[in-house]
């Protein structure tokens, strides 16, 4: 999948929450952060950590899920550069509400609270998106419990496939998710989920190549799904 890096010399290049803001302030939020890097597999944090800081991604992938009482998990998201993670837990002053796990090399700046709430009073453009961003979070959430009512695990798997696919208009668009994760994120049993992978490949929407997933045909997934053709 084709990934959004920041331009060389702004670390904020393409981050909305931050498109606002003239460039001496922008220069001063990245100086205020602290760069973190996450390798495959590595935990950013946990359910109920204390919310202290932002997360800017600049490179790889972030999972974010809930996890269980029994260990199951599910995958809410998964979140690319230039996305940001923890604006909730900062907003509320509260815990995390998610875990995120890099499911990729991953490399991302942490801007503290204090840093990040000292924006929010005195930029209103900060706070605009902020709200987008909560707006678009709620909107997700209420349509992924939808997603549960109203689509079999199927047409679930189908939509997970297009939403990781973005907005790529390239004719093979390659998906590193393997198939648990996939089933995590659909809210489905592995072996369901392989089925509609296998069933999905039959009909030359896919092929998998080992851990990853490629895709072939986005508008035939995205009418199973049930989605708009764009």
């Amino acid at each position: 999948m084709e990934m959004r890096l920041p331009e060389p010399g702004d670390a904020l290049t393409g981050v909305d929450m931050f498109a606002g803001l003239e460039p001496e302030v922008r220069q001063r939020v990245v100086a205020a952060a602290v760069p973190r890097t996450y390798r495959k597999g590595q935990l950013l944090f946990v359910e109920n950590d204390p919310g202290e800081s932002l997360i800017i991604l600049r490179r790889g992938a972030v999972a974010v899920f809930r996890t269980a009482p029994t260990g199951e998990r599910a995958i809410l998201t998964v979140m690319r550069p230039p996305d940001v993670l923890g604006e909730v837990s900062l907003l509320d002053a509260s815990t995390r509400s998610t875990s995120a796990e890099a499911i990729e090399d991953t490399a991302a700046l942490a801007l503290s609270r204090p840093a990040f709430m000292e924006l929010v009073h005195s930029n209103a453009r900060i706070l605009d998106a902020v709200m987008r961003s909560l707006g678009a979070l709620i909107r997700r959430l209420t349509e992924q419990n939808a997603d549960h009512v109203f689509l079999d695990l199927p047409g679930r798997v189908a939509k997970t496939l297009v939403r990781l696919a973005g907005e790529s208009q390239a004719p093979m668009i390659t998906i590193e998710l393997n198939q648990s994760q996939l089933a995590e994120m659909a809210g489905g049993s592995r072996q369901s989920v392989n089925q509609a992978i296998g069933s999905f490949a039959n009909r030359g929407w896919l092929r998998t190549e080992g851990r990853r997933i490629v895709v072939t045909d986005v508008p035939a997934l995205r009418r199973r799904a049930g989605m708009n053709e764009r």
